[in-house]
């Protein structure tokens, strides 16, 4: 299935299947999910229904409608991030989904849809866990590689990805990211500088120009 409006803005979210501690990370997703409506952006995320997850997916949903929502999900975490008590199975809900038989397939899609979208189309991290960042993780490696050349953000909620963002100053004097490459990865906080992140967003002339077409 591809994503309902590819030549505007697709963008991949990574996050939480989580609440978190705190109130403000529910509520900045669904003020991405408004930003992203008033952009006419549309949704790609990992089609769990619980936590940060569904929160934006059905924000979304309720703002403009089931189309502007695809969620990609292998099928052994359908009972797990898609239980029935949240009413998962419902698109009018949480948008359409397509199930793979793997993560790796689930990340592929992703962001194959997104290179396929148009003009402020990119990659976004709300808090989460272990898999969001290492979804995170990849998307700036393929960005620094020359993979894909879509933007990167993290919103950055009440201080959480300050660790994160310090490590990369960190990682810059310690020589191991070049002062280029720490730019790959843009910091927002609020779900309005999500978007204009996105639609700002500036290559790094350090990514590496590799020719990845298959021969």
């Amino acid at each position: 299935m591809a994503a309902n409006n590819p030549t505007g803005p697709v963008i991949a979210v990574f996050c939480g299947a989580s609440t978190g501690t705190s109130p403000a990370h529910l509520e900045a997703a669904r003020s991405l999910a408004q930003a992203m409506h008033a952009s006419n952006a549309t949704l790609v995320y990992g089609a769990g229904t619980t936590g940060i997850m569904g929160e934006i997916a059905k924000t979304l949903v309720s703002l403009s409608g089931p189309q502007s929502v695809h969620g990609v999900i292998p099928r052994s975490l359908l009972g797990k991030e898609r239980p029935a008590e949240t009413g998962g199975e419902d698109e009018q809900i949480f948008g359409p989904k397509t199930i793979t038989k793997t993560m790796h397939e689930r990340k592929a899609l992703m962001g194959q849809q997104v290179r396929d979208g148009g003009p402020g189309s990119g990659f976004v991290a709300l808090s989460g866990g272990y898999g969001t960042l290492e979804e995170l993780f990849e998307m700036i490696t393929w960005n620094q590689l020359g993979i894909h050349g879509k933007g990167i953000v993290v919103y950055n909620v009440e201080g959480y990805y300050d660790g994160l963002i310090s490590w990369v100053r960190s990682s810059v004097t310690s020589g191991f990211i070049t002062p280029g490459n720490a730019g790959i990865m843009a910091e927002a906080l609020s779900g309005e500088e999500v978007i204009t992140q996105l639609k700002e967003y500036k290559l790094s002339e350090d990514r590496l120009q590799l020719d990845w077409e298959e021969k």
